[in-house]
């Protein structure tokens, strides 16, 4: 019996150094020890979710456009390694909603966007999480999925180029673009 759990000792210290020397660049300490993002556990994307990306290839679902932002509807923010919505993120997205109400004829691309800590691999994954989030929200305020799609961009375009927690936190986001 001894033996099997020095195994499993073995076996887990071996699958943890493994998943450690997998990321192409290195995450500051304190996300180093936040653990992955579960899955969303709102509502579905009504959809299979999007592959991920890799390096700077931005994952996306729905059509591919040129994408303009929208006058009447607002970015929200999110904290950090988060994708849930808070109550600000919430109140914007009932005011997206009510604009999208009043204007059936517009589709919308949602952009998944971090700031700059952590590996491109995750911060597309998180990105996605975070359009997907906002989705699900709009969708269950009664705005059709269909006119919705998502991408995420990760880190790629940064709202701000400052690389201190102010503008950590304005690259934190989602952007809703029309689509033609």
């Amino acid at each position: 019996m001894n033996f099997y759990r020095q195994l499993m000792a073995v076996l887990m210290m071996a699958s943890l150094l493994a998943a450690a020397g997998c990321a192409s660049k290195t995450a500051p300490a304190e996300e180093s020890a936040v653990p992955t993002p579960a899955p969303m556990a709102t509502t579905d994307v009504t959809q299979q979710p999007a592959p991920l990306g890799v390096g700077s290839q931005p994952v996306q679902s729905g059509p591919v456009a040129d994408h303009r932002a929208v006058a009447g509807l607002e970015r929200i923010h999110f904290a950090y390694n988060q994708f849930t919505l808070d109550d600000q993120s919430r109140l914007t997205l009932e005011q997206n909603a009510i604009y999208m109400r009043n204007n059936p004829a517009v589709k919308l691309v949602i952009e998944g966007h971090c700031d700059d800590r952590g590996s491109d691999e995750y911060n597309l994954a998180l990105g996605e999480r975070r359009a997907a989030a906002a989705k699900n929200y709009l969708v269950s305020l009664g705005v059709a999925a269909e006119r919705l799609s998502i991408i995420s961009y990760g880190e790629e375009q940064p709202l701000v180029p400052a690389a201190n927690e102010e503008g950590w936190a304005k690259n934190r986001r989602a952007e809703f673009k029309a689509v033609r």
